[in-house]
């Protein structure tokens, strides 16, 4: 199947990004995934999750993105401003790959892993990890990142999108126009990705 050059752009960046977890983790599709952060890459993880086969809950702080992450792939969705619905969270996902470029309560995370369990970062948070060891340590859970994946993982993921018809959610504009689409990007009004038609 050929691929429009339109989304493999946007793939070959955040897709591979967050397409790499799953490969790198030996995810199962029988899995639970948490998906943190609703953006550029985590719409994308959602979407790899959902057709993955796994149960895929969304967190995020922005109630208007509760729906659209549904659309996504997301089975789920959990406020992650509400401390109790993160609480009963606990114990739950296999991995969570976190997407979001923020410091947020890494501890509420960690426990919401199950046994054995993966916070994964591909976003990058501006402050250190900090995190209680002791629920590392009884549950043998474990925090990783990865970057983007090797040519034969890229590969692996093209297929795997034209399998199941995956697209990223992109928004075009002329090159000509260049300037409107850095302010759009600038403004934080891009749903999800900007691609520039020559």
């Amino acid at each position: 199947m050929r691929l429009d050059p339109a989304i493999v752009g946007p793939l070959l960046c955040g897709g591979i990004t967050v397409f790499n977890p799953f490969v790198q983790m030996n995810i199962r599709p029988t899995a639970r995934v948490g998906v943190i952060g609703i953006g550029g890459l985590g719409h994308m993880a959602l979407a790899f999750a959902n057709r993955w086969g796994c149960e895929v809950t969304a967190f995020t702080s922005s109630a208007s993105k509760h729906e659209e992450a549904k659309r996504l792939g997301a089975h789920r969705v959990v406020n992650s401003r509400d401390a109790s619905a993160l609480e009963a969270e606990a114990g739950r996902h296999d991995m969570i790959l976190n997407t979001a470029n923020a410091d947020l309560d890494w501890g509420v995370y960690v426990n919401a892993l199950s046994p054995r369990g993966v916070l994964h970062m591909v976003g990058v948070p501006p402050g250190p990890v900090a995190t209680p060891v002791f629920p590392l340590l009884m549950g043998q859970r474990s925090i990783a990142g990865s970057p983007v994946g090797s040519p034969s993982t890229v590969a692996a993921m093209l297929d795997f999108v034209a399998r199941h018809d995956i697209r990223p959610v992109t928004e075009s504009f002329k090159m000509a126009d260049v300037n409107d689409a850095m302010e759009r990007l600038r403004s934080n009004k891009a749903r999800y990705r900007i691609v520039l038609e020559a």
